[in-house]
């Protein structure tokens, strides 16, 4: 069977959700380096809503999704990591997940533990990945030791929830922002040592005065315009502002003197796809992950459910803030 439909999530034109459109594409055999893919489940992220957008501009047409898990029905030549057979989930580039069945580089396809569901291998992996990069390679000088204080905005979001969990088994004093005393509550119930509601509260003074004034060693920052100036502010001398995202929107330039100003502060953008862009480090983090999941370390909150079909309406929830944890597109 050289070639098999699959119905997937295609846009021609960036724009807000009626661009999503429900259609049949061709699946072909995998090449060299790919694996062909069934899917049981797919991740929503905010990438996803980026790329749509065209705040990240693509070509078009795309078919959205950056993550998913299911079967492996096919392998190419090179492929020695992958069985047919084998249960594997994904975070990976080229976009495409959004789908029944697709052929995709089999480099960022990891086997997916007998122990954790298909779902939960489709919510976490982009979304867990992140959170383990952040907390393990994403470092202020000196690295984080047990009691070091760090800021952790959206905190009850699907990257937020995972590094709430995962900060606390490491030991770390993390003060998780949040929208609203709801959300505050979840983040604060997943181990944030302190939460700040940063609709009704200056978040900068809060974490002064949780700090007795000290300031935070890092900020791990997802929401960008609206939470940079002051994020700027909650930081140590010589503390590390990570932004990895802009939900708010980007981040407007600003002069370099204002790092001086500050207390000598570092800022870095890191991107997912820089640390998984090989075979070995993807593997590495992925089982960091897997462990920390299947331990009870780190449980993964599926709040949102949606057919394949009615994706639209998961951006519109996504985007307006209206989801908590981790959402998945059934299959």
């Amino acid at each position: 069977m050289s070639q098999q439909t699959s119905r997937a999530i295609v846009i021609n034109q960036h724009g807000g959700p009626e661009q999503l459109q429900l259609v049949d594409v061709t699946v072909g055999q995998p090449g060299p380096g790919q694996v062909r893919i069934r899917h049981h489940a797919v991740g929503l992220n905010f990438i996803d809503i980026y790329q749509r957008s065209g705040l990240y501009p693509m070509p078009m047409p795309l078919q959205l999704g950056m993550e998913a898990a299911g079967v492996i029905e096919a392998v190419g030549d090179g492929v020695t990591h992958l069985q047919v057979g084998d249960r594997a989930a994904y975070a990976s580039q080229p976009p495409g997940s959004y789908c029944e069945l697709r052929v995709m580089p089999a480099q960022c396809v990891c086997k997916l533990p007998e122990a954790i569901s298909f779902e939960t291998g489709a919510a976490m992996m982009l979304k867990g990945l992140t959170a383990q990069y952040l907390l393990k390679r994403t470092l202020p000088q000196g690295g984080l030791q047990p009691g070091d204080f760090v800021l952790f905005h959206a905190a009850a979001g699907g990257v937020g929830l995972i590094a709430c969990q995962w900060a606390a088994a490491m030991g770390l004093q993390l003060i998780g922002t949040a929208g609203s005393d709801a959300k505050c509550a979840l983040a604060k119930a997943n181990g944030a040592a302190h939460v700040v509601n940063y609709a009704t509260e200056d978040f900068a003074a809060r974490v002064k005065e949780i700090t007795g004034g000290k300031g935070v060693k890092v900020v791990y920052d997802s929401v960008g315009k609206d939470t940079w100036d002051k994020s700027l502010d909650c930081l140590q001398p010589f503390g590390l502002m990570a932004s990895f995202g802009n939900a708010s929107g980007p981040v407007p330039p600003f002069a370099p003197g204002l790092l001086g100003a500050k207390g000598s502060l570092y800022v870095t953008r890191q991107t997912l796809f820089t640390h998984i862009a090989n075979r070995e480090s993807t593997q590495a983090m992925a089982d960091d992950l897997f462990s920390a999941v299947s331990s009870g370390q780190v449980k993964i909150h599926i709040d949102q459910r949606y057919a394949l079909a009615d994706v639209q309406q998961a951006h519109r929830d996504l985007e307006a803030r209206k989801t908590t944890g981790c959402t998945v597109l059934t299959l």
